[in-house]
């Protein structure tokens, strides 16, 4: 898959050539490569432009993104994309949505910043995504938690395939408590344990500790 990421701050993504991410590139499982709307531009300053009808703040201009945008879809042939903004108001992602953009070739992100981009560019989109009732500077952390999260869909992106949370129980995502060694740690007055039933060796009455202590995320 290619990760195409349209953004202003590229620099910003270092994240991204880490751990997981890191082995999926080296594996060529994805491949993630940035566009910076300045590049489209006579003079890096003509990116944005003050809002009409007033306010605070810059907005973004529609014809660099658009460029960008043009430029991301000819380099990569393909009818399996989906071209992603990021914005406050758009759909909240969750995990359902992260298993079905796996299914795609070429998934293209545009990173809102500043007050936002020329609404024009919303025609040209297939898809808003938030990540909740919150303002961030900017959707360069939404793109890299977009990206990380299709990532560990893909086939062999993860060591092992029970590392995908939502693999180890059919009726949805859980999360419970984890402990590795030491079996004790002791801090000042406190003595920490790991829960007696989990070193038994008993795999039913593991099994059953862990759906008591289970949370439902999804």
């Amino acid at each position: 898959m290619i990760f195409d990421i349209i953004t202003l701050f590229p620099e910003s993504f270092s994240y991204l050539q880490t751990s997981i991410l890191k082995k999926a590139q080296e594996k060529k499982i994805i491949k993630i490569r940035f566009w910076n709307p300045r590049d489209f531009t006579k003079n890096e300053h003509e990116v944005d432009d003050k809002p009409y009808g007033g306010g605070p703040g810059m907005v973004l201009k529609f014809e660099p993104i658009y460029k960008a945008l043009e430029k991301a879809k000819k380099t990569y042939k393909t009818k399996k994309r989906k071209i992603i903004l990021t914005h406050p108001a758009g759909k909240i992602f969750n995990q359902n949505l992260a298993r079905e953009l796996s299914k795609e070739k070429q998934i293209i992100i545009i990173c809102g910043h500043y007050e936002g981009i020329d609404a024009r560019i919303e025609k040209f989109v297939d898809l808003k995504i938030s990540f909740g009732k919150y303002i961030l500077t900017g959707g360069e952390l939404p793109a890299m938690i977009i990206v990380d999260t299709i990532t560990r869909h893909l086939p062999n992106a993860l060591h092992h395939p029970l590392s995908l949370e939502e693999k180890r129980n059919s009726q949805g995502l859980y999360s419970y408590p984890v402990y590795t060694r030491p079996e004790i740690i002791k801090i000042k007055n406190l003595k920490l344990k790991v829960p007696k039933v989990l070193l038994s060796g008993n795999h039913k009455l593991i099994e059953e500790w862990k759906k008591k202590h289970s949370k439902k995320i999804l």
